[in-house]
């Protein structure tokens, strides 16, 4: 069975993140100073061939802990769906 997954990883709350503040800094420039704090991140979509959405789970988590995300400065998350 195919699934699709759908990841989102974000650098940590505690650290710094210089693309988000300096996107930040450029909102003021645009006039749009309203925007406050963006934090930029990662969208990663992918396929899996699995026999179940457990085993597709399953595979997602071991790809972000092992590849996708760096643990110690990002947090992620995901959904998998049927494809």
């Amino acid at each position: 069975m195919k699934f699709n997954a759908h990841i989102n990883v974000m650098p940590q709350k505690a650290l710094l993140d210089p693309q988000g503040r300096a996107v930040t800094g450029s909102m003021k420039n645009l006039d749009l100073s309203q925007i406050e704090n963006v934090r930029i991140g990662k969208h990663i979509t992918l396929e899996i061939e699995a026999k179940s959405k457990e085993e597709a789970m399953q595979n997602v988590e071991l790809a972000c802990k092992k590849l996708l995300a760096n643990p110690i400065m990002e947090n992620y998350e995901f959904t998998v769906e049927p494809a």
